[in-house]
């Protein structure tokens, strides 16, 4: 399995090797003793697309049977006039169409002693955390953006079936749970937020902030990602509080320019926005706000810019991404006039870049001193890797522990900061 793009796709190639090992399939560490490769892909920028056919072609050199799935699927087309050979080409998250083609091309002899139900999910992340999954798809239309066409409108999860997931993974050794959709705050609408009985009594709402109480009191650390700022955000804030979910919000602003975030068909109420912030700072102080912005939108004036960048020295944000505007095949914003020179994305990206990393750095400065909970990712030697609660796996920062020889993945200990750099803090268990 190569398994490309976002933890959404992740946790789609989880369950399809998790029906696959029931099926007695096993896995193979590398082409050479598969029978068959599967191939997930990221279809959200022409980049994205790119690497997937790159990563399909290598496949089909170094193996030659191959299946592709994930969100690049929607254009087979594409994919069958590169590459004639594939198998079988289906879509994001069509978990039986891939699983039946496996069947096909690589039938499975019967046996009652293989094809037995394995006790867990397959998992691809470290035992220590975990992605779940609560909705697919999108409600949204932003113009930049195909997800709607690729992966379908808000499509919901029963909350019970995902707080029995989340209680297995516990169970299993997972010390934090990663939530993930495409828009978290819009989680349960599509089920009118009805009520579902829990097995072994109780009952929850099918609403992010019922969902988000009722995974806090699992015993592991909750963080939230992909979450809109919608209203009702305020109401996750004390939970945060309490200790119920991380003090981290991942929330995807994108611009802050009121004609820029018209242009992208995003809510322009980035004054608001600015006063929420401080309140929820008001409540849980240490709560870490991380973003994504997209520079160089078609029409982006230097104006809209330097409006950006202004935006974020008030805001402070901890920990931000950011893309130059890259055109994707059946976006709205590729008909957009004033579409930006290339030197004009680069020059903005490395602005915004330079003004973030100085914020970042400054924030984790102050913390030199403090003693943090950390979660610990990896021990090397006599160090070891982990992340404090304002870090997600992969997209923040890390803790760098010394004399930490006797911790094991998955600890977490109490870490006094002694250092820090632009994106990483220093420190050793106390």
């Amino acid at each position: 399995m190569v398994s490309l793009g976002c933890p959404k796709n992740l946790v789609d190639s989880e369950r399809i090797l998790t029906k696959l090992r029931a099926d007695g399939y096993a896995m193979s560490p590398d082409y050479a003793g598969a029978d068959v490769v599967l191939v997930n892909t990221c279809g959200f920028l022409d980049s994205a697309k790119e690497e997937s056919l790159e990563a399909i072609g290598e496949a089909i050199a170094e193996n030659g049977r191959v299946i592709v799935t994930g969100c690049m699927g929607k254009e087979a087309e594409t994919i069958r006039a590169r590459f004639p050979n594939v198998l079988a080409v289906t879509g994001a998250h069509e978990y039986e169409q891939v699983v039946g083609a496996v069947h096909e091309a690589a039938p499975m002899p019967p046996s009652a002693f293989l094809n037995l139900v394995p006790e867990r999910d397959l998992k691809l992340t470290p035992r220590h955390y975990s992605y779940l999954k609560i909705s697919e798809g999108c409600n949204h239309r932003c113009a930049f953006c195909i997800i709607p066409s690729l992966r379908g409108d808000l499509a919901s999860r029963r909350p019970d079936a995902i707080l029995r997931e989340a209680e297995r993974l516990v169970a299993a050794g997972t010390r934090e749970l990663l939530v993930i959709s495409q828009d978290t705050s819009a989680y349960g609408l599509d089920l009118r937020h009805a009520v579902y009985p829990l097995k072994g009594g109780g009952e929850v709402r099918a609403h992010m902030t019922d969902l988000a109480r009722a995974l806090g009191r699992l015993g592991a650390w909750v963080r939230l990602h992909y979450v809109y700022p919608y209203p009702h955000v305020d109401q996750v804030i004390p939970l945060m509080a309490e200790g119920l979910v991380l003090p981290y919000l991942d929330i995807p602003f994108q611009h802050a320019a009121p004609s820029v975030l018209k242009a992208m068909k995003r809510p322009a109420n980035e004054a608001k926005v600015l006063e929420r912030l401080r309140n929820w700072r008001a409540i849980a102080p240490d709560i870490t706000i991380r973003s994504t912005f997209v520079v160089g939108f078609p029409g982006e004036t230097e104006a809209d810019f330097q409006y950006l960048l202004d935006w974020l020295d008030e805001a402070q944000l901890d920990r931000v991404g950011a893309f130059r505007f890259e055109p994707v095949e059946g976006a709205a914003a590729n008909a957009l006039p004033d579409q930006l020179p290339e030197a004009v994305k680069e020059e903005r990206y490395a602005r915004i870049m330079e003004k973030t990393a100085a914020i970042s750095a400054a924030k984790l400065q102050a913390k030199i001193g403090r003693t943090l909970d950390v979660l610990i990712d990896a021990v090397d030697g006599d160090g070891a890797t982990g992340r404090s609660k304002a870090d997600a796996p992969e997209i923040d920062g890390e803790v760098h522990l010394r004399d930490a020889g006797h911790l094991t993945q998955g600890d977490i200990v109490s870490v006094r900061i002694e250092d820090a750099d632009e994106h990483d803090l220093f420190g050793v268990a106390v």
